[in-house]
């Protein structure tokens, strides 16, 4: 890609097709650290509905200093407005699935649960509203630790992780207390500490991250907050929590 072709999709992002994705992506690996780039790079992704799009987003923070800039970037009408037709989505659609499917063939996933897959849309990019920066936030958390078996032999970085873990667990079972430091010169205002009713943070984007995290139970728990909130759609919920809980049980 040159310059030429790499401002042009600066001024007309909406612009971006496969072929200059795959060029972007080349970009950024040899530039990792060029943030006009991996910006442009997401947008190619979410266009074309790509499943490596909730990936990329959490690499892009890695490399982001200021997460703030980037959460104002993906919900910007410069970055959500999207013209593709709803025949071109069906078609990306069915290729996400596919490849899902594929990445999942060594669990032997049976019929039902692909259909669930399908219905509950699993790897189709998140979209986040500009008041949903918990849900951003909850998204760019790591998604899960695999538990370590004991007795097992473990890989030098595994091991050093299981250490950590041990020393928080033993900090957490001592119920330290610990002391503030005393300042004479600084004397700070003590803040109410007011309690968060996270049921108010809860939205449907949240749920899909949990969803997406393979939190299933975090995610049913959110969609049942949910059918409270809004009852007008708590048979589409209904569906939603009994494809989550499949998938659950498996």
């Amino acid at each position: 890609m040159n310059t030429t072709d790499f401002t042009y999709l600066i001024n007309n992002p909406q612009e971006i097709n496969k072929e200059h994705t795959k060029q972007l992506e080349d970009v950024i690996i040899a530039f990792p650290y060029f943030q006009s780039a991996r910006a442009l790079y997401l947008k190619g992704l979410k266009n074309h509905d790509s499943f490596r799009y909730n990936q990329t987003l959490k690499t892009t923070a890695a490399f982001t200093t200021d997460r703030s800039v980037l959460f104002e970037f993906i919900t910007s009408s410069f970055f959500t407005d999207d013209t593709q037709t709803p025949e071109e989505i069906d078609v990306v659609d069915v290729e996400s699935i596919e490849v899902i499917h594929k990445k999942l063939a060594d669990t032997s996933i049976t019929s039902e649960e692909k259909k669930s897959i399908e219905f509950l849309e699993i790897g189709k990019p998140i979209e986040f509203k500009n008041d949903e920066s918990h849900s951003f936030n909850e998204w760019l958390q790591l998604s899960s630790f695999k538990p370590i078996k004991r007795g097992q032999k473990t890989e030098p970085q595994e091991e050093k992780h299981e250490e950590k873990v041990d020393l928080v667990d033993q900090f957490i079972a001592k119920n330290p207390k610990i002391k503030p430091i005393k300042k004479e010169a600084y004397n700070p205002m003590v803040l109410k500490n007011e309690p968060i009713d996270y049921n108010t943070l809860m939205t449907e984007t949240l749920a899909k991250v949990y969803l997406e995290q393979k939190k299933y139970k975090n995610a049913i728990k959110a969609y049942r907050i949910l059918s409270l909130k809004y009852p007008e759609k708590s048979s589409i919920f209904a569906h939603r929590i009994k494809a989550i809980k499949l998938l659950d049980k498996n």
